[in-house]
């Protein structure tokens, strides 16, 4: 199997300005801020007003565009991950290309489903297909209006979720360093343990018992891919789900809490948004070169964990 190195050469973050409390939500439904961050490590999370998946999306790559000085004529591949689309066509990544003025150039643009995971299974489509050396520059997005789709009536559903994109721009790499390796994966859920129609429905207590079991054996399996021991990992980038269920994985991988990076208490959980926004907002702090673990899971059931050099 030829091996895919690829490098990050940008990335790009956005999150809506209109802030929701805790707070907030005891004003409309039957709740308060201690029972929320108890068992989430939620305080605040942002909500899009007039703004769709796709605006959010197109902010997060113009972001990453204008932060690094990267020349957009370059990128030849967009895939966005999002399950919270405006429109069912065309696709969010076809719209991201109409609007950075890329509609001369020959590009392939795609939207892709698979929720949380959504950002790694995007991430290893568009190395996978530049390692055919058909493409040479990727945009990676995970973008997501999950305030569009919540049942404002179910807290336990409700008080989770915020709005928020992240983006990433590839490239192949020649350093064998930049290798990059995934365990991605999915168990058809079948039962409506976590699905959307047309709203969030949710078994919590199922969900968790999913995650903490597929979070540590996906973390090992990618490490196995790699070659690699949890102790060669720089950085670990988790799905923002809830704290309860990182310091879970943390607790059975034997690993201090600190090993994982987070800011759900000011997000929450922004579904494919997540992994990506939080890796741009460690680079945004973090320049140097290091070696990350992202993982996450979501409904489907989905899961995805990488290993890249950031």
């Amino acid at each position: 199997m030829k091996k895919m190195a690829i490098k990050i050469k940008a990335t790009g973050g956005y999150a809506p300005s209109k802030i929701m409390t805790n707070d907030d939500f005891s004003k409309i439904m039957d709740t308060n801020d201690e029972w929320i961050r108890t068992r989430t490590g939620i305080k605040r999370r942002h909500i899009a007003e007039n703004e769709t998946s796709f605006d959010m999306a197109y902010h997060a790559a113009l972001d990453a565009i204008t932060k690094s000085g990267y020349d957009k004529n370059k990128i030849d591949l967009i895939v966005v991950a999002s399950i919270t689309s405006h429109v069912k066509t065309p696709s969010i990544a076809n719209l991201i290309q109409a609007k950075l003025g890329l509609n001369d150039k020959n590009i392939v643009a795609f939207d892709i489903n698979a929720a949380c995971s959504g950002f790694v299974y995007a991430l290893e489509i568009a190395s996978s297909m530049i390692a055919t050396n058909n493409y040479k520059s990727a945009l990676v997005i995970g973008s997501e209006h999950m305030s569009s789709i919540i049942d404002w009536e179910d807290r336990q559903t409700a008080i989770l979720f915020g709005d928020a994109a992240g983006a990433a721009i590839i490239e192949a790499s020649d350093n064998e360093k930049d290798e990059v390796f995934f365990y991605n994966g999915s168990r058809g859920d079948d039962t409506g343990i976590l699905w959307i129609d047309p709203k969030v429905k949710m078994a919590g207590r199922e969900v968790y018992k999913f995650a903490v079991d597929i979070m540590p054996k996906a973390i090992s399996k990618v490490l196995e891919k790699a070659n690699l021991t949890i102790n060669d990992i720089d950085v670990i980038i988790p799905h923002q789900a809830n704290y309860r269920i990182i310091q879970s994985v943390a607790k059975d991988m034997e690993l201090p809490i600190e090993r994982f990076l987070m800011n759900l208490e000011e997000y929450g959980n922004t579904s494919a948004a997540s992994i990506p926004f939080l890796l741009d907002e460690h680079k945004t702090h973090n320049k140097k070169s290091q070696k990350a673990l992202l993982i996450g899971f979501g409904g489907g059931f989905t899961w995805g964990a990488a290993i890249i050099n950031i």
